[in-house]
């Protein structure tokens, strides 16, 4: 009698190579491992043959780059999503996506179960289950690091009896993720936050003390809210991350050190690197300021704090994220032109700013001869502005010599 298959996320490390013979044994279960190429760098053709010979029945391998930059990290962007003010979201932008590549997988298989190896801390664990409970109920969920007690030297003991080869690089002191769009850093010194994150902590960006001494400038160019070009040359969206992570890393750009609030209600101490998602974060809320009229631009800061905590908290399968969505493209519109942008000891920040949507007009704003302004009407303007203000006073604050009782403020003495 045939068995039921899993579909397993793997990733080639210690535990999800554990985890196949593991499955396995527990849930009398085949495993058929998939592996999801987000940028992060990997060989993933070699860690398929590795999930072959750990004992998969079938290992999969998707390069899934350009989805993931067209349809999960532009509309970040284009939401201006920033979880608590600082985070780019590139972890968490990349599970709803392996979820749902894995949901397909397990359709095409006949597969009964989906497996991860998420840890019962971590906020990754809520991204794959919510979005698998989402997009097919009937799956079951298997979390085997949710379920052993395995230390590492167990784990190793594990590798030794089934034959599973082990990576011979000495353990790192860390726990790295990463995808195109930023690489998150955490535990071993980092788990104090009042210590300096070492130097052996970074990858992507140099010491900002060590970069060039003189600035580089760059041109953005952008369509509806999505950059589509750099320096006056057209490019699709994952050459354009991987030059801004190289230029911005040279300059020290995109160090994001943060502690933030986990969704299962620990503050945890990250240690970001996103040369790029700050390059373009910056660049993109500064075209907004020409493009976007006043109150949108206010609204908007509502929306992108949403739309961050939405994708934070596991939940990018939600109508609720379609809803917010809708607000966002139709944002965009007019986001259209081009900033100038200057790198420069670690800070990326926008000098210059243009677009044929523009709502500013230097015939307004000028002081010089010229302007079209019509100055004469500003006194009636401020009257009317103001009459509110100056009811209530009269009838209120300054009635029977009251005075105002305002913090900074003398009160009005008879």
């Amino acid at each position: 009698m045939a068995r039921d298959k899993v579909i397993l996320a793997y990733s080639g490390g210690l535990d999800t190579s554990v985890m196949v013979p593991w499955i396995r044994e527990k849930y009398d279960m085949d495993v058929i491992t998939f592996t999801c190429d987000l940028g992060q760098g990997d060989d993933i053709e070699k860690i398929r043959q590795k999930a072959l010979k750990t004992g998969a029945i079938d290992a999969i391998a998707v390069d899934a780059r350009n989805l993931f930059v067209d349809l999960f990290v532009w509309p970040a962007l284009m939401a201006g999503a920033l979880y608590e003010g600082k985070y780019p979201l590139a972890t968490a932008l990349g599970r709803p996506l392996i979820a749902k590549l894995m949901v397909d997988v397990a359709h095409e298989r006949g597969a009964k179960a989906v497996a991860h190896g998420c840890t019962g801390k971590g906020n990754d664990q809520v991204r794959f289950d919510c979005t698998f409970q989402t997009l097919d109920p009937s799956l079951k969920i298997i979390a085997p690091v949710r379920e052993w007690s395995m230390t590492r030297p167990q784990a190793l003991e594990y590798c030794a009896k089934y034959n599973i080869p082990v990576d011979a690089k000495p353990e790192s002191p860390y726990s790295i993720d990463q995808n195109i769009f930023g690489r998150s850093c955490e535990a071993g010194v980092l788990e104090d936050p009042w210590d300096e994150p070492p130097p052996d902590a970074f990858a992507w960006t140099v010491d900002p003390v060590q970069a060039p001494n003189e600035p580089q400038y760059l041109e953005i160019e952008w369509e509806q809210g999505r950059p589509v070009g750099l320096d006056g040359q057209k490019m699709d969206g994952v050459p354009l991350l991987e030059k801004l992570n190289a230029i911005g890393g040279r300059h020290g750009v995109g160090r994001i050190d943060h502690v933030e609030n986990r969704l299962v209600g620990i503050k945890s101490r990250e240690l970001y690197e996103a040369p790029a998602a700050v390059i373009l974060h910056e660049a993109h809320r500064e075209l907004e300021t020409l493009c976007l009229s006043k109150e949108a631009s206010r609204f908007k800061t509502y929306v992108s704090q949403a739309y961050a905590d939405l994708i934070y908290n596991g939940l990018w399968a939600s109508a609720f994220h379609q809803d917010l969505f809708a607000f966002v493209a139709s944002s965009q519109r007019y986001v259209t032109g081009v900033t100038r942008v200057k790198l420069h000891k670690g800070k990326a920040t926008v000098v210059g700013r243009k677009s044929e949507f523009s709502l500013y007009s230097k015939k307004l704003a000028t002081y010089d001869a010229g302007s079209d302004y019509d100055q004469t009407a500003a006194q009636g303007f401020i009257k009317i502005h103001g009459l509110g203000q100056q009811t209530q006073a009269r009838r209120q604050l300054l009635k029977d010599g009251r005075g105002f009782d305002l913090p900074g403020l003398l009160r009005h003495q008879k």
